[in-house]
C-alpha cells in the first residue's frame, strides 16, 4: 500500500474497517510504527491493529512492554505485537546499538516480555535474569494500572530457520514475509516451526502463520512488486528463498548492482516466472481470488502486500469476495 501521513492514520484506518477488513498493520521503515495504531484505536472498534513489524533491538523490553500493554489497553485487547530484527548493519550503523546472536536475543526478549507481563497482572516481583537483558526491579509506583484485556499476543518476523523455530519456541503467531512462496511455505517455514513448538513442549495450534502476500490488480501494481522483489532479492537475509527455487544466480546479480548503485537496473533481471512465483495476479476479485487460494491455504492470516500505487478500494471487492465464500 502507498504510504499514509500520520495525521491520516485514523481516518484510513477507520475506512478500511468500513470496507470490511479484519485488521491494519503498520510497519517500521521512515516512521514510529506504535504512533500511528494509537490513532487508529481511536476511529476504530473492530479491526486488529499490529506492528508489522517493530524493530526489537533497538528497544529495551520494558520500552516495548509498556507501550503495548498501553496499546493494548487503548485497543480494547486488539492490539498484536509483531517484532522482528531487521539486519546487522541497520541496528548498527542506523540506530547505534549492538547485534550479535539475533535468534538468542529474540528469543530471550519475548521471554522478558512474558515475564514484565505476569509481573503486572499478578503483582508477583519482577525477577528476569537473562544472557542479555535483565529486569528485576519493578515498584509499585512503576506498574501499569490494571487492564482486563491481558497481555498483547507477539508475533515474530522470520526468515531463516532458526529464527522460525524461534517464533515456535515462544511466540503467539509467525510473521512469513512476502518474499515467499508455497513451496518456501511448505518445505522451510512448516517443518523449522515444527522443531521450535516441539522443542517448546507446545502444538502447533499454539502458533498462528500470518503470511504478506504480494498482489497485484492492475499491470503497474504487478511492475511496482517487481521492483520490490529486486530489492529485497539482493539481501542476502532473502537469500535462501531465491536458492530453493534454483535463482541463486539472481540473488548474485541483484546482490552486486546493489552494492555499486546499479538500483534502476535490478528490477529488469527479475523474469516473469520470478514474478508470478512470488505475486498473485487478477484483474477482477473472482481472479485474484483463484490465484490467492492455493498460495494461501492453510494458513490463520494474510497480509494483502501490494506495490506503491494501490489503495484500500481496490482491494475491498476481493475481500467482499473472500467474505462470500
Amino acid at each position: 500500500m502507498r504510504a499514509i501521513p500520520i495525521a491520516d492514520s485514523a481516518t484510513w484506518a477507520r475506512h478500511a474497517e468500513e470496507l470490511g477488513f479484519d485488521g491494519v498493520v503498520v510497519t517500521e521503515t521512515n516512521n514510529d510504527p506504535f504512533l500511528p495504531l494509537a490513532l487508529a484505536a481511536t476511529t476504530t472498534g473492530r479491526v486488529s491493529l499490529g506492528t508489522g513489524i517493530a524493530l526489537a533491538f533497538p528497544r529495551t523490553p520494558m520500552e516495548v512492554a509498556y507501550t503495548a500493554w498501553n496499546l493494548q489497553d487503548l485497543t480494547g485487547g486488539r492490539f498484536v505485537l509483531g517484532l522482528g530484527t531487521q539486519v546487522r548493519a541497520h541496528v548498527e550503523r542506523r540506530f547505534g546499538v549492538p547485534w550479535s546472536h539475533p535468534a538468542r536475543r529474540m528469543r530471550e526478549y519475548v521471554l522478558a516480555l512474558r515475564a514484565i507481563w505476569r509481573s503486572w497482572e499478578t503483582g508477583e516481583p519482577l525477577d528476569f535474569r537473562g544472557e542479555f537483558t535483565s529486569h528485576t526491579l519493578m515498584p509499585p509506583a512503576f506498574r501499569p494500572r490494571p487492564q482486563p484485556h491481558g497481555a498483547p499476543p507477539v508475533y515474530l518476523a522470520a526468515v531463516r530457520e532458526r529464527m522460525i523455530e524461534v517464533a515456535g519456541e515462544v511466540a503467539d503467531g509467525l510473521l512469513v514475509h512476502p518474499l515467499q512462496s508455497p513451496r518456501f511455505v511448505d518445505e522451510v517455514v512448516r517443518p523449522a516451526l515444527d522443531r521450535g513448538v516441539e522443542r517448546a513442549g507446545r502444538t502447533g495450534a499454539d502458533v498462528a502463520i500470518s503470511v504478506a502476500q504480494f498482489a497485484a490488480t492492475t499491470p503497474d501494481e504487478l511492475e511496482a512488486i517487481r521492483r520490490r522483489i529486486a530489492f529485497y532479492g539482493s539481501t542476502p537475509g532473502y537469500r535462501q528463498v531465491l536458492d530453493l527455487h534454483g535463482w541463486s544466480g539472481l540473488f548474485e546479480e541483484l546482490h552486486a548492482l546493489s552494492r555499486s548503485d546499479g538500483w534502476g537496473r535490478m528490477p529488469g533481471l527479475v523474469t516473469d516466472e520470478q514474478l508470478t512465483t512470488f505475486a498473485a495476479y487478477g484483474e477482477t476479485p473472482q481472479a485474484l481470488a483463484e490465484d490467492l487460494g492455493p498460495r494461501t491455504r492453510g494458513v490463520d492470516r494474510v497480509a494483502l502486500t501490494a506495490g506503491e500505487g494501490a489503495d484500500l478500494e481496490s482491494w475491498a471487492p476481493l475481500v467482499a469476495r473472500w467474505r462470500a465464500g
